[in-house]
């Protein structure tokens, strides 16, 4: 066999490789010259996509623009006006590496029109699958043009594996959404072929947050804020009622950088998990400032993958965070989808009163104050209006006059088919309530913080199970022994790659504990630093029995619900942790707005 030669490869090619790796789709160019166009201190940006990307990208911003040295320089590998030392450490700008306008040049028909601000005239530059053409006068404004035409026409092996139009243009769009929730004073314009998808103006960055990611109203978010240590996280979510089917709706920035981070897109989910239906995924926007020192985001060349030094910080943060500003009572901070013009995954939530926050209360103990009746096979429901002989509490009239805004569930009115209780609110909106779904939650959460407030009680197995499982699943397990033990789950080791359980919850009753501790075992390998108390497989398994609890010792739909016994259920809510939605993530209660009941009678 021939001594194979060591060759240097030529710079076209090495141009063309590190394009492979830079440039992945169409939405990957427009990512790296959006960011560009931020670096350069732009206030206003327009993309223009022409079929998906993959024919034509302008990117056009009114920044610092470029000399003729400068545009020589950037579309040379490595070159950058973005890193003030060789440390790699304190990174301000969303670029860095240099690679970009490179590869983009290698893979592209790529021109660079630029002007700096108050020269003389504009310069243009040309690159064309790697072959340079020097810088020429032209004419432009101040700032900025770049076009990419035939993207991979230079890389044709790339070209054939991309999708249709449609699906590149959906993922270009996607890139342009995540930096203009990073960049909120800048405007930002994006069309795709003819079509405008959205002109927005410089905006605070709550409004930017409703136009990107489709809240309605003010409401439509609930703020986050959280100190821990040198990390800082704030902006806002939406209530758990208002969920997606994929994570399309979650924006998390690090420093301003939009990333895709597994530890933070985990620590989301766990967040929600025990409010959302399973497959669900709620809506975010989410930034986090952590000291440049402890992040890498020199991880990968697309630059949406970091490394921090503390995850287990970042990631308590981020939980707790999240789980407080969902934790407030309804009416407070909860789902509420409205009932016309807007689909759910676009309402918002009710409005907060100022400055209130409702002082903690322990839940109502299980089905207290409520009689287990049903529904009478021959039964007609009905609407009815409570009997206004019986006392009404202080704070309301038969109508709900005046009710004192402490209360923004508002005065019960009526019940519509016995199972829905009408109250209008302080401020004379309408609120619907789901008394079955309402009363399920406030029973869940009062048998949770019977059943999670010590320890779990344990039921001690009549004969210790034996489970042979991998040797580094046993050993992590054995691990959080003492975690499990407060959970109810006793075990002990037993030799190489074999846990013997001696106990499990008493709440999951003679259950196989076998496929339990697997499945745990391998949710702790894969989060990383996964803790057994926020482990999906035993917290959900437990929840869900607790559900079925709840569901079972609630009142039920059809029950006939007397003055004092609707208006002791709103208070409960108000007062009770995620009552805005039931145990199966349902909503427990809806609110129109008179703007939205004058807009269905066709008053606006």
């Amino acid at each position: 066999m021939m001594q194979p030669v060591i060759r240097r490869l030529s710079e076209a090619v090495i141009n063309r490789i590190a394009a492979g790796e830079v440039i992945e789709r169409p939405a990957a160019a427009v990512k790296e010259l959006v960011e560009n166009a931020i670096d350069a201190g732009a206030r206003r940006i327009t993309v223009v996509l022409r079929g998906g990307g993959t024919e034509r990208i302008e990117i056009v911003d009114d920044g610092c623009g470029m000399t003729p040295d400068g545009l020589l320089l950037a579309v040379e590998r490595h070159c950058t006006s973005k890193l003030a030392d060789e440390s790699l450490v304190r990174i301000a700008t969303l670029g860095f590496r240099g690679e970009a306008l490179p590869s983009i040049g290698a893979a592209a028909r790529l021109s660079i029109t630029s002007r700096v601000r108050g020269g003389d005239g504009a310069w243009r530059v040309r690159v064309e699958g790697g072959l340079l053409t020097p810088p020429e006068p032209a004419s432009g404004p101040d700032g900025t043009r770049v076009v990419v035409e035939d993207l991979f026409f230079a890389t044709p092996a790339r070209r054939k594996f991309l999708k249709s139009a449609r699906v590149e243009g959906s993922h270009a769009e996607a890139v342009v959404r995540r930096l203009a929730l990073a960049a909120p004073g800048v405007g930002f314009t994006l069309r795709l072929d003819e079509r405008v998808v959205f002109d927005l103006p410089s905006q605070d960055p709550l409004a930017r947050a409703q136009a990107i990611l489709g809240a309605a109203d003010v409401d439509g978010f609930i703020p986050v804020e959280g100190v821990r240590g040198d990390l800082r996280l704030e902006g806002h979510v939406c209530g758990p009622a208002v969920t997606r089917p994929s994570a399309s709706g979650q924006v998390i920035l690090v420093n301003n950088r939009p990333v895709v981070d597994p530890v933070l897109r985990t620590a989301v989910r766990v967040a929600y998990r025990q409010l959302i239906e399973f497959g669900r995924h709620p809506v975010v926007a989410l930034h986090l400032s952590v000291p440049p020192d402890q992040v890498d985001v020199n991880v990968h060349p697309a630059k949406t993958e970091l490394r921090f030094a503390d995850e287990a910080a970042v990631r308590a943060l981020v939980i707790g965070s999240v789980q407080r500003a969902l934790g407030a009572g309804a009416g407070i901070a909860g789902a509420r989808p409205v009932l016309q013009g807007r689909p759910p995954a676009r309402g918002g939530i009710a409005y907060p009163p100022p400055d209130r926050r409702p002082d903690p209360v322990r839940p109502p103990a299980p089905g207290a104050g409520f009689a287990e009746t049903r529904l009478a096979l021959g039964d007609e429901p009905s609407a009815r209006v409570p009997d206004p002989a019986s006392p009404a509490p202080a704070f309301e009239s038969a109508l709900g006059d005046d009710v004192p805004s402490e209360h923004p569930l508002g005065a019960p009115v009526a019940q519509v088919l016995d199972t829905y209780i009408i109250a209008t609110a302080p401020d004379g909106d309408l609120v619907l309530v789901d008394q079955h779904a309402a009363h399920e939650r406030l029973t869940h959460e009062a048998l949770r913080a019977q059943y999670l407030g010590g320890h779990v009680n344990a039921q001690r197995l009549l004969l210790p199970a034996v489970i042979d499982m991998r040797r580094a699943h046993a050993d992590l397990l054995l691990a959080q022994a003492p975690a499990l033990a407060r959970l109810g789950v006793e075990i002990e080791s037993f030799g190489p790659g074999t846990v013997l359980v001696r106990a499990l919850p008493a709440l999951l009753g003679t259950t196989d504990p076998a496929p339990l501790l697997r499945d745990l075992a391998d949710e702790l390998e894969t989060e990383g630093l996964a803790t057994p108390e926020e482990a999906a497989v035993l917290d959900g398994r437990l929840d869900a029995v607790i559900a079925r609890m709840a569901c079972h010792g609630s009142i039920r739909a059809g029950r006939r619900l007397s003055r004092e016994e609707m208006s002791a259920l709103l208070r409960q809510m108000e007062v009770t942790p995620r009552a805005g939605t039931c145990s199966h993530g349902r909503p427990t209660w809806l609110k129109l707005t008179r703007h939205e009941i004058e807009r269905m009678f066709g008053r606006r």
